[in-house]
């Protein structure tokens, strides 16, 4: 009978201390041995990842302009005593453009009439707004003050103190009225037919979709037409593609 109750004690004592040990391991959280004084190890939440950054945004080209004042020294080869207007009525317009390489270009530079360079600012601004590309955009006295040279070139430009094409009376780009653009891509056309420039004759077909080409009604000649200017494209008998100007002759 002793012997049971020894036994019975013994059975009891050995489950107190197994349910003592198990509640103290759950409470710590911890691996470490029985008695260690080492802090329980919380568990680790997991955190999103931060967002990232935005990539920076590329910035458009912007359209720049400045008008500026022209003095003789300016225009030594394109303006001479006699001249319809003098150097004061004239202006400098420098300028951003879209280039043939689909590239804004700074420093372009046109010679126009005091009067209409504000005017002339916005055409080329709506221009730039398109991307409506120009070879190059040069002042005539670069070619000293050779149409046919500046032609050759494919160079966009205004004043040039010389008579019209086939007349013995001033041309409108002797006022700095007129604005002669892509002069290849859209050349001169007699009503017979012939264009001056060799490089140029592919361009007298007008279903040409090349870039550059001005045709009736698009971007080029609706800009113009906003400040009233007239396009030598509508002119019946000889056609002059290239050629815009504020009395449309």
């Amino acid at each position: 009978m002793a012997g049971r109750r020894l036994l019975h004690s013994a059975a009891f004592l050995t489950a107190f201390i197994s349910v003592t040990a198990g509640m103290t391991g759950c409470g710590n959280g911890s691996d470490s041995e029985p008695g260690s004084s080492a802090p329980a190890t919380p568990p680790t939440a997991t955190s999103a990842a931060p967002p990232a950054a935005p990539s920076p945004s590329k910035t458009p080209p912007r359209f720049r302009a400045e008008i500026k004042n022209v003095s003789a020294a300016d225009l030594k080869h394109s303006w001479r005593k006699g001249c319809p207007v003098s150097p004061s009525g004239l202006r400098m317009i420098e300028m951003t453009y879209w280039g043939m390489d689909r590239k804004p270009h700074e420093g372009g530079k046109l010679v126009v009439n005091a009067k209409e360079a504000k005017d002339l600012v916005g055409v080329f601004r709506t221009l730039f707004d398109k991307r409506y590309p120009i070879r190059r955009m040069e002042p005539v006295d670069v070619y000293k003050g050779s149409d046919f040279d500046s032609i050759e070139a494919d160079n966009t430009s205004a004043f040039n103190c010389r008579a019209a094409t086939g007349s013995g009376n001033w041309s409108q780009h002797a006022y700095g009225l007129a604005i002669d653009i892509n002069p290849c891509e859209n050349p001169y056309v007699t009503a017979g037919g012939k264009v001056a420039h060799k490089d140029c004759v592919k361009y007298k077909n007008r279903a040409n979709r090349d870039p550059g080409v001005i045709h009736k009604g698009d971007q080029v000649v609706r800009a113009f037409a906003a400040i009233g200017w007239g396009w030598g494209g509508d002119w019946s008998g000889t056609k002059d593609y290239q050629h815009f100007s504020s009395s449309g002759r």
